[in-house]
């Protein structure tokens, strides 16, 4: 009955799309207001076909429904609760179907929140855009990732979850937040598309977008961060970010989308950089479908990617065709896509903007490069080559030090032009915390001019983004409103947001600069001393868990604090996986993870401890950036009452009669 009841949802979503992007077509193409308002009664039966399939699976996982494939292959009657609901985006159909779910969210969003204006052509070619995407997403479920396929024997027990993927509760969060970010960004790209097509492509849609695609980075980021978080409280290697090909396939897009969230503004006060945010807007779409390609094809060997499938060539050749759509579009509307104005100074903060975005750009295609030049050799003459965390270090290091100094000049400076004067009276206070920051470092020990620097260049922009919310909170107190009012808004979000991408940028630098590494022999109540802590061994401890697991922890105490217990747990499958116990701290970590299993018969361990500064300063940043971002998807004091849509009605009008 699930798969009956699944299927039928994939091909009511799928059926509806298709019909969605002929009627509405159709009507585009004709000039047909009646089928123009036909295509748009499709858009609620796509969502209701992928929450019936979304129904159906998560059913057939909770009921331990073993006739599915999917079920039998990622699930098991062991299984707790929590890790068999997550159990739908553990593995390739079901992630495929969380996407597909979370697109039909996002297209009926936009129909809702267009509903006035579902007969203007820009509206109906960016909701064709998006159903011609579900119909793809819907069409590779009833092909080669159907989540529904059955069993021809019906198994007793299934596998289970891949251990990593049922021994931390971030699972529940970390994939869900990470597809809102990247299926976000369809609907930018759609109205990009759509302003090209239609010849409107002036700053109109971009106002129309504006918060949609603020919604998608902000959950790409917090999604990015949920991942470090997960691998650094997992894995057991006390990092957060190995540059993985699937780490870097999520990070692609996000490179290219803050670069557009800061160059729009440019395109929306000066009307410049035009081709390069509809560049920009498509090459992100574009980077998204390719990190699905990255992770699903089984191209990579990731502890992330899923298992090889035969998926990559019909998710390789919709890659080509969003890109030779692209290309061909924009370089159709080239001429009307030529900016009005130019940058009159390089001082000037739309000058700032284009140094930002060249930067991004460079750090884009670095990233890129890494990531899948060894698949093009490997694709050529079947070489293996293996491009790790040295060459991606040495290559973003000096980029991240400049976007730092960006991210200090840029709040500062007006547009247009300014003087060296006023930038030097603008960065007064901010230099001089910055320098003060930098002499308590050394005063306290510190060494190294990479961390130095960070620390100087960090300290500095987040003394101008402080600068830029105190101006922000005295002038709506001169009006009257209150602090929280003078924080939302596009610009005082955004110096929230800096405020996190600084904390995240110095704990970088402390932790990959002054962590320390020690793997101990311990003997029963023996205590060792690691960077100034004093580790003691309390004995072994083994607990039988729910689900057919075991359970084997150290039992430690550090700095005669509570008692830590890393542990190595085994699943009914016989793998075991190990889990780390952390002691958080504001200045630094301290990382358990036990190495030997089982403890031999004499009680000894072996543990490695790990010593690591700020590390909670990434996940306090990752925080702030939410916040942050939230604040700057909330409308301003200073809205403009009139909707954005309204700007290109003169081009519209007439258009469908």
């Amino acid at each position: 009955m699930n798969a009956a009841v699944g299927s039928l949802g994939v091909v009511l979503a799928l059926t509806a799309a298709a019909l969605g992007v002929a009627t509405l077509g159709a009507g585009l193409l004709g000039g047909s207001t009646r089928l123009v308002r036909l295509g748009n009664r499709y858009v609620p039966l796509v969502l209701g076909g992928a929450l019936i399939a979304v129904f159906a699976m998560e059913r057939a996982l909770l009921t331990h429904d073993f006739s599915l494939a999917y079920v039998a292959h990622n699930n098991a009657t062991t299984t707790s609760t929590l890790f068999t609901f997550t159990g739908m985006w553990a593995a390739l159909e079901g992630s495929i179907l969380l996407w597909g779910m979370v697109l039909a969210g996002y297209l009926t969003a936009v129909w809702v929140r267009f509903r006035r204006r579902l007969e203007d052509p820009l509206v109906a070619w960016a909701l064709l855009v998006i159903l011609a995407v579900c119909v793809f997403f819907f069409a590779l479920m009833l092909g080669p990732a159907n989540p529904f396929r059955e069993l021809a024997e019906i198994p007793l027990q299934g596998r289970g979850p891949n251990p990593l993927l049922q021994n931390h509760p971030l699972m529940a969060f970390h994939p869900p937040i990470l597809y809102l970010g990247y299926v976000g960004f369809t609907v930018p790209f759609a109205f990009a598309v759509a302003a090209l097509i239609t010849g409107r492509s002036g700053e109109g849609w971009l106002l129309e977008t504006r918060r949609w695609t603020l919604l998608a980075w902000g959950c790409l980021s917090v999604g990015i961060v949920l991942g470090a978080w997960w691998s650094y409280e997992v894995i057991g290697w006390a990092g957060f970010w190995a540059w993985d090909p699937v780490e870097n396939a999520s990070f692609l897009p996000w490179i290219t989308g803050t670069a557009f969230i800061h160059s729009v503004l440019v395109q929306e006060r000066r009307g410049m950089l035009r081709v390069w945010n509809l560049s920009l807007v498509c090459s992100t779409f574009a980077l998204t479908i390719l990190g699905t390609f990255l992770t699903r094809s089984g191209v990579i060997q990731s502890v992330h990617a899923f298992s090889t499938s035969q998926i990559g060539p019909w998710i390789l050749t919709f890659f080509g065709i969003i890109a030779a759509v692209s290309i061909g579009l924009i370089g159709w509307r080239g001429d009307s896509l030529r900016s009005p104005g130019s940058i009159d100074s390089p001082l000037s903060r739309e000058g700032s903007f284009l140094a930002n975005n060249v930067l991004f750009g460079v750090f884009a295609f670095i990233v890129l490069l890494g990531t899948v030049f060894p698949l093009i050799v490997e694709a050529v003459n079947g070489d293996k080559l293996s491009v790790g965390g040295p060459y991606f270090d040495r290559m973003s290091t000096p980029i991240g030090l400049a976007l730092l100094f960006l991210m200090a000049i840029a709040p500062v400076l007006p547009w247009r032009k300014t003087k060296t004067e006023v930038l030097a009276d603008r960065l007064r206070w901010p230099l001089a915390a910055a320098v003060a920051v930098v002499v308590l470092c050394v005063i306290g020990g510190l060494r190294g001019v990479t961390p130095l620097l960070t620390f100087f260049l960090g300290a500095l922009a987040a003394g101008a983004a402080l600068r830029q919310l105190v101006l922000a909170a005295r002038a709506s107190r001169r009006r009257g409103g209150s602090i929280f009012g003078a924080l939302v808004g596009r610009a005082n979000g955004g110096m929230i947001v800096h405020l996190g991408v600084v904390l995240i940028a110095i704990g970088i630098a402390a932790s990959g600069s002054y962590s320390t590494a020690r793997e101990l022999t311990f003997k029963p109540n023996q205590t060792q001393v690691v960077a100034g802590h004093s580790v003691q061994y309390l004995g072994p401890h083994q607990v039988t868990l729910s689900g057919g697991r075991t359970r084997l922890t150290a039992r430690l105490r550090v700095d005669g604090g509570r008692i830590d217990e890393p542990a190595l747990t085994s699943f009914g499958s016989g793998d075991a996986v190990g889990t780390p116990s952390v002691k958080t701290g504001w200045r630094e970590d301290v990382y358990l993870q036990l190495i030997t299993a089982p403890i031999d018969v004499n009680g000894r361990a072996i543990v490695a401890v790990f010593v690591k500064p700020l590390i909670v300063w990434l996940w306090i940043g990752g925080l702030l950036m939410a916040v942050g971002t939230g604040l700057a998807i909330v409308p301003g004091r200073r809205r403009n009452p009139v909707d954005p849509v309204s700007q290109d009605v003169a081009v519209a009008v007439g258009a469908l009669s």
